[in-house]
């Protein structure tokens, strides 16, 4: 198991759309998350900074296979199509990326 955690900030006008469409994750994006060995999955939001925070659980082999499934995901992908907007990329990530990858440096176990 791999645990991997990632930052990026929110446009504060749809904070409160990105939690209502949190609330109810389409259950397809979550069912081909579960199919991607990701688990124990979480999103957190700080505020004034509007930075969120996720972290999840890796359980496969294969990252790469299983990163790309889910962006080949038509239900997926709308769905990114609806939350991206809302998403501030940091200026700091390598390209390619959205949600910035971030270094584990303690865990407790």
């Amino acid at each position: 198991m791999t645990r991997m955690g990632h930052v990026i900030g929110i446009d504060p006008a749809q904070i409160e759309e990105y939690r209502r469409l949190h609330a109810n994750v389409w259950p397809e994006v979550l069912a081909r998350l579960r199919a991607s060995n990701i688990t124990n999955y979480s999103i957190f939001l700080r505020e004034p900074e509007n930075l969120m925070f996720s972290y999840w659980e890796y359980t496969g082999r294969d990252f790469e296979a299983d990163s790309a499934a889910i962006a080949a995901d038509p239900v997926t992908r709308d769905w990114w199509a609806v939350c991206g907007p809302m998403q501030r990329p940091l200026d700091s990530r390598a390209e390619g990326e959205w949600w910035a990858p971030m270094e584990q440096v303690f865990h407790l176990d």
